[in-house]
């Protein structure tokens, strides 16, 4: 595996896209992305040539002998039926998070990826920077009595990006990251279309029946942060780390750990933890969606 090359091409152009398409031109030196050659990319919109790289069809990705992976980058509506027509054409996938926009599929999409014998990876540079980083060793080994994760942002487009337990999955990958699996006790969601605001609030319990609270708020102006409070039984945690940023990027960081799985460098139980957070996660995502979307109950 060596000298292995893969052929990688990118469907999708928005900021991922453009980043991917970036990263995979100027590859770290002596790094695992070494082993990535990119070949073209796909885009429903006319471009012609990004940084070397051509456009091509979708058609020509799927059929094309020399494109071994697909960087998928497009909405998150859309994800599904792309992983799947990869995975069917024998090309390893590498796509944003969330996965899908359900379980079920998610299920579906990892089993055919085995069956291939292919990679299927899923970003999820949320992990990767370096005040997540910084936090989780902060918070290993003490006891957590409660906590709250708060991330507020402008609104999205849910037909494009799924409902609020998808789309801000990322946040729900840091609470089963740092304190192991939970379960959902509670999910309510009030929106004001009107308004264009929306907030999806999630009470769940750690494994030591420890609560927990994700509230994902979205509305006009509102700035992109995260807000935590966490206390342990040694004191709380009320501010994220003050963390320098990595020299290398967040997008190149997953490009390096996409490339080690095509090599055969990342270790079997490595691989079998992260496939069970993303399908828990995702699993989690489709709960919260079903609590908050159930009629409310009428109290006699």
């Amino acid at each position: 595996q060596i000298n292995k090359m893969f052929g990688t091409v990118v469907v999708g152009v928005g900021i991922a896209g453009l980043a991917r398409i970036r990263d995979l031109a100027n590859p770290m030196p002596s790094s695992p992305s070494e082993h990535l050659k990119l070949f073209g990319f796909v885009s429903r919109r006319t471009f012609g040539n990004i940084n070397e790289a051509k456009q091509i069809t979708l058609e020509e990705a799927l059929r094309s002998k020399e494109i071994h992976a697909a960087f998928i980058s497009t909405e998150n509506r859309s994800h599904e039926e792309t992983i799947r027509m990869f995975l069917e054409a024998g090309k390893h996938v590498l796509v944003e998070y969330p996965m899908t926009l359900s379980a079920k599929a998610a299920r579906e999409l990892w089993e055919m990826a085995e069956q291939k014998g292919k990679v299927l990876h899923v970003e999820h540079i949320e992990l990767l920077t370096e005040e997540y980083k910084q936090l989780k060793k902060e918070v290993a080994g003490k006891d957590l009595v409660k906590g709250t994760l708060h991330f507020t942002g402008s609104i999205l487009d849910e037909k494009k990006t799924g409902f609020p337990s998808f789309s801000g999955i990322a946040r729900l990958t840091w609470l089963i990251d740092l304190f192991g699996d939970l379960t959902v006790t509670s999910a309510t969601r009030v929106e004001q279309k009107d308004k264009n605001y929306s907030r999806m609030t999630v009470h769940f319990q750690t494994t030591n029946k420890k609560p927990l609270t994700w509230i994902e708020e979205r509305g006009p102006g509102m700035r992109r942060e995260k807000k935590i409070n966490f206390c342990f039984t040694s004191g709380c945690l009320e501010n994220l780390p003050q963390a320098p940023r990595s020299a290398v990027g967040l997008f190149m960081q997953d490009q390096n750990l996409f490339a080690k799985k095509l090599l055969g460098q990342v270790s079997k139980e490595e691989l079998a933890a992260e496939k069970w957070r993303i399908l828990r996660c995702l699993d989690l995502a489709e709960v919260i969606q079903q609590h908050c979307e159930e009629p409310e109950k009428i109290c006699s």
